[in-house]
């Protein structure tokens, strides 16, 4: 009986570690689509700021 409650303890155990896993990836992903669209949309003020800068130096 307590070797069926340890197994089951480890299975729930590699679950939750797996679904932390996915949880950091779906974050990861998140942040990397959201960096994506700002680039996106602000490449042409960056690049003319980094124009600015390289001029004047």
């Amino acid at each position: 009986m307590l070797s069926l409650y340890v197994a089951l303890m480890n299975l729930i155990h590699r679950d939750e570690e797996g679904q932390g896993l996915a949880e950091y990836a779906l974050i990861l992903a998140l942040i990397a689509i959201v960096a994506i669209i700002a680039l996106i949309f602000l490449g042409s003020q960056v690049s003319k700021i980094l124009s600015t800068v390289g001029s004047s130096v």
